[in-house]
């Protein structure tokens, strides 16, 4: 965990935010990769902490980067990072997802199964619930709250980036934060 900590401290000291953002708006592909790498991780953990499949959450992943690659070009310094527009973008596309979702139905399951040679997948299951039961107590929370938990914890943004990103004061995320978090615990101690 420390390690991880480092290595993204590491990465955040040699990632200059405006020089790649203003090469990805020139089309450089190196800054456009750049931009990929740096992001991506924040945005996939964020997307998939919204959304109870996978296979949405690498869909909808897609789709936010893809309009971040083609809406680079447009993108202008207004006082926020270039993060807080990318998670504006995220969280509008997870919006639009569930929306489009709602009018579809939910689709059916396959029934076919395969089957697995792979070693006991005990931890994996227990995670996966334990997953499941914090996921369902964040459904819970009011929305401001939810969007906190996810973008802090999930997503990994700081305090400044959350409320950049939320348009809030850092202080407003603090109380939701910790508001939300005393509601989890209460509620999945319950569960």
């Amino acid at each position: 965990m420390a390690e991880a900590v480092v290595e993204e401290r590491a990465t955040a000291i040699v990632f200059d935010e405006v020089a790649v953002v203003e090469g990805a708006k020139r089309g450089d592909p190196q800054a456009l990769s750049a931009l990929y790498e740096q992001y991506f991780p924040k945005v996939y953990r964020y997307v998939a902490s919204r959304l109870a499949s996978t296979e949405d959450a690498e869909d909808v992943t897609e789709e936010i980067f893809l309009r971040v690659l083609n809406n680079v070009g447009n993108f202008e310094w207004r006082g926020l990072p270039f993060g807080a527009w990318v998670f504006r973008i995220a969280r509008n596309e997870i919006i639009s997802h569930v929306r489009r979702q709602k009018t579809r139905g939910i689709p059916a399951e396959l029934t076919e199964s395969i089957a697995d040679y792979a070693p006991d997948h005990t931890l994996a299951i227990e995670t996966e619930l334990t997953m499941v039961v914090v996921r369902q107590a964040v459904e819970r929370l009011p929305e401001a709250q939810r969007q906190v938990v996810a973008l802090r914890f999930i997503a990994g943004l700081s305090v400044a980036e959350t409320a950049q990103a939320l348009k809030k004061t850092e202080n407003n995320v603090k109380v939701l934060q910790h508001k939300a978090i005393a509601k989890l615990r209460l509620m999945v101690e319950r569960d």
